[in-house]
C-alpha cells in the first residue's frame, strides 16, 4: 500500500482554506460587512477625532465603471481606510455627475433613428432618466470592489439643492467681480455638433464669440469655433 506523507506531516489544523475562492467568498465577505454594517460603526467609532474630507470627483452615471473609473475608486478608498485608522474621521460620501455631453452621446445613442425626432425638452427627461438608471448599476458595481461609503444616499448633480448650491457660489463669484464676458478658445466636435468643454487650440479659425468665465483679470481675445448650447448641461456640470 502507497505510504500517505501527509499524514507523516505535522501540519496546523486550521478552518482557513488553501484554495482561494474568492469569487465566492468575496460577496459573502461583502454581505457580511453590510449586514454588520462596518462601514457606519468605523465612522461611529470615530466621532470626535480630526476630521478627514475627500472631496470626490464624481464619475459620469452613463453606464457600468471601467478600468479608470474602479482605479480612482480603489485608491481614494485605501487613502479613507488609512485615514480612519490613523487618528481620524474620514466619512466618504459617494457622488454621480448627471449632466453633461457623456450622458447626452449615451442617452441619444439609445434612441436610434429616433434622435432626430425629439424635441429638446423630451431629450432633458431621457437623459435625465439615463442617468439615474444607473446609479443603482454603478453603486453595486463600487461596492463589488470593496468600497465603502455612504452608498445609500450618494450626491447628484441633478438634485434641485445641489443646483440651487452651485447658483448661489456663481452668484457671490459675479458679486466679487470674478466673472467676466471674453473670449474663449473651443474645441469643436464634428461627430456630435456641441465642443467638448475644455479649451484647445485649433489650426482652423472662425470669427470668436463671447464667453462667460471666471478669472481674476480678462483674457486676450482669440479666435474659437462657434459653441452651441449644450441641451443638456446644467449647472452641476
Amino acid at each position: 500500500m502507497a505510504q500517505n506523507y501527509n499524514d507523516t506531516i505535522h501540519k496546523m489544523k486550521t478552518p482557513f482554506e488553501m484554495r482561494a475562492g474568492l469569487p465566492k467568498k468575496e460577496p459573502r465577505m461583502l454581505e457580511d460587512w453590510q449586514k454588520n454594517h462596518v462601514y457606519e460603526q468605523m465612522i461611529k467609532n470615530n466621532e470626535g477625532k480630526p476630521r478627514f474630507i475627500l472631496h470626490d470627483g464624481p464619475p459620469y452615471a452613463n453606464g457600468s465603471i471601467h478600468m479608470g473609473t474602479a482605479l480612482n475608486k480603489i485608491i481614494k478608498d485605501i487613502i479613507l481606510r488609512y485615514k480612519n485608522m490613523a487618528g481620524f474621521c474620514a466619512p466618504y460620501v459617494p457622488g454621480y455627475d448627471t449632466h453633461g455631453l457623456p450622458i447626452e452621446l449615451k442617452a441619444l445613442g439609445s434612441l436610434g433613428d429616433k434622435k432626430n425626432e425629439i424635441s429638446q425638452l423630451e431629450l432633458r427627461r431621457i437623459c435625465r432618466e439615463f442617468a439615474t438608471e444607473h446609479i443603482d448599476l454603478m453603486n453595486s458595481q463600487f461596492q463589488r470592489l470593496g468600497v465603502q461609503g455612504d452608498f445609500d444616499d450618494p450626491y447628484l448633480t441633478l438634485k434641485p439643492e445641489f443646483e440651487a448650491r452651485q447658483v448661489e457660489i456663481f452668484g457671490k463669484m459675479a458679486l466679487k467681480g470674478y466673472i467676466y464676458k471674453g473670449r474663449r478658445v473651443v474645441s469643436g466636435a464634428p461627430k456630435t455638433r456641441p465642443p467638448w468643454p475644455k479649451p484647445r487650440s485649433n489650426t482652423a479659425r472662425t470669427p470668436a464669440i463671447p464667453s462667460m468665465s471666471a478669472s481674476s483679470s480678462p483674457p486676450t481675445p482669440t479666435a474659437c469655433w462657434p459653441r452651441p448650447a449644450c441641451r443638456w448641461t446644467g449647472p452641476g456640470s
